[in-house]
Order: C-alpha cells, then structure tokens, then sequence
C-alpha cells in the first residue's frame, strides 16, 4: 500500500475531527515542523471549539492549541485526530 504525501500547507484551512466521538476541535490554523527534515510535529489550532476546553491540550507560547501530528489518522475533506492519543 502506497501512503500518498500530503503538502503542510494543504492541511491549514481543514476542520479537525474526533476519530472516537466525530466531534470536531476547530480549525487548523498553521503546522509546526522541523525545516531540516519537514517532520511534522504539531497542527496548530487558529479556530478553537468548545470542545477543546475540556480537554487538556499543550498549548505554545501563543497560548494556541497543539495536536501532535502523530495523532493524525486520515486526511481528507477533514484532518481526523485518534483522541486518545493526544490526552
């Protein structure tokens, strides 16, 4: 099975979603990666839900909201996130 790359900047803009509960966290607003490499490490949350003050999320010095990039489960129409794994 072939895994097809997905540009960075092609995720900013995309509505992040609950793989477990379907409900959504907001809106990617930036990624934070490593430039040597391009490792995605986190989607950066611009647009918050109410649904993300009940959970505890690292925040960056800007106070926005980080979803490790490892979390990522699909990419598509949406950005789908394994809940678990990021609290």
């Amino acid at each position: 099975m072939e895994v097809e790359r997905v540009r960075a900047r092609r995720l900013i803009g995309k509505i992040l979603v609950s793989e477990e509960t379907g409900k959504k966290f907001g809106v990617i607003g930036d990624v934070d990666f490593v430039a040597e490499s391009g490792e995605l490490l986190n989607l950066i949350l611009s647009e918050r839900t109410t649904h993300t003050t009940t959970l505890k999320l690292q925040k960056d010095e800007k106070q926005r909201l980080l979803i490790p990039f490892s979390a990522v489960k699909s990419v598509g129409d949406f950005v789908i996130v394994s809940e678990k794994e990021i609290i």
